[in-house]
């Protein structure tokens, strides 16, 4: 094998230093042209000069280059790694290891036991039955018979206002409404309201007291002491308690203070007669009861008031008793034999003052009771006597 050689002249650029051929008049990489060929001396210096300012020209093969590379890569790949070590380590392993959430069970709550509702028993409306007028009856007459009002058959079977009525006519008659009677009020009797509302101041006997020295100190009678104590004689113990009642002591002369309005009283619950009660020609007296709602003090009272409804004016009364009772008087009774429907209430009431006649001036001192009403029949026809 023979090594060929070159044979072709070459010259160099003065100007880079690139190797040209001989007979080239411009420089490839820096565009200089050659022209004359300069002095040997001049030319050399000129080169001497230009190679001076050349930059030194490093040269690497492939292998070399991609092996610098490579140490770049990973150089900085290790300073990435140690990095992240460093700083977010924990992280990025909590980010890798994350396990998968598991499905939580769902607690279904047990169903919460409800009471069964109260039975209330509710009345059940019952239609109207048909009756069959009979010879010289009335509204009143069926209305009285069957417990019934007479508005209430008027209403039922569309009638004029008078009820007329002919032998042999079918009408309809309603059953009676039951009343539920209300329920019973803890109202306590007079004595025990009198007692609550007494104020006391309890004490223990002592060695030398006697019920004269403790009425003394006090200022309440002896005998206001025992009874409040319940006892039977004067001998009072050591060591037993009493119950001196400072509403039993004896006024302190002095000047009479300005008196307290109570507070008023609450509406009386309505006992007797039940409400739509019906009273025949054997009933002489109607008697009408209510519940006490306390004490009444001095000037106070209960309004009864009874109206008929029923007849053509319509007749009212208007009384004032401090019992829980009032008798309807006599004269107050219908003068027929047709059922009149009487309606009743009771109000709390106290006496304000007195009119020009003398007569007292009542105002309202609490709340008006629920209306009632019961049916009465008047008196019986009497006969035609015998000539």
């Amino acid at each position: 094998m023979s090594l060929e050689t070159n044979s072709n002249k070459t010259k160099v650029c003065p100007t880079c230093g690139t190797r040209l051929s001989e007979n080239a008049a411009r420089c490839l990489v820096c565009g200089a042209e050659f022209g004359a060929r300069p002095e040997p001396k001049i030319a050399k210096k000129a080169e001497k000069s230009v190679q001076a300012s050349r930059m030194p020209v490093i040269t690497l093969s492939l292998p070399a280059a991609l092996g610098a590379l490579a140490v770049v890569i990973i150089i900085a790949g290790a300073i990435a790694f140690f990095a992240i070590g460093a700083g977010g380590g924990q992280a990025a392993v909590e980010d890798v290891e994350t396990p998968t959430p598991s499905l939580t069970p769902t607690t279904t709550p047990s169903p919460t036991a409800t009471q069964p509702p109260t039975d209330v028993p509710t009345p059940t409306p019952i239609p109207p039955f048909d009756y069959t007028v009979g010879v010289g009856e009335y509204c009143s007459t069926i209305a009285f018979n069957f417990g019934v009002s007479v508005q209430s058959i008027i209403i039922t079977n569309n009638l004029p206002s008078n009820c007329p009525l002919s032998q042999g006519q079918i009408i309809k008659v309603p059953y009676p409404t039951a009343t539920v009677p209300p329920p019973a009020t803890n109202t306590a009797l007079p004595v025990d309201a009198t007692r609550q509302s007494c104020e006391t101041v309890p004490i223990t006997v002592q060695d030398g007291d006697t019920l004269s020295s403790i009425a003394a100190n006090y200022a309440v009678p002896p005998e206001a002491i025992k009874e409040f104590n319940g006892l039977t004689t004067d001998n009072v113990f050591i060591g037993s308690s009493l119950l001196i009642p400072l509403c039993k002591r004896a006024a302190t002369p002095g000047p009479t203070p300005t008196a307290t309005i109570p507070p008023p009283y609450p509406a009386p619950n309505l006992l007797l007669p039940a409400d739509g009660a019906a009273f025949t020609l054997a009933n002489d007296v109607v008697t009408l009861q209510w519940a006490s709602v306390g004490v009444l003090r001095d000037a106070e009272a209960y309004q009864i008031t009874v109206e008929d409804v029923t007849s053509d004016q319509t007749r009212r009364l208007t009384d004032y008793v401090t019992d829980t009772k009032y008798i309807v008087p006599t004269s107050f009774r219908p003068k027929d034999n047709v059922a009149h429907v009487i309606r009743w209430w009771i109000s709390p009431v106290r006496q304000t003052g007195t009119d020009d006649q003398g007569q007292p001036i009542w105002t309202s001192a609490g709340t008006t009771s629920d209306k009632r009403v019961f049916t009465w029949v008047g008196v019986a026809v009497e006969g035609t006597p015998n000539p």
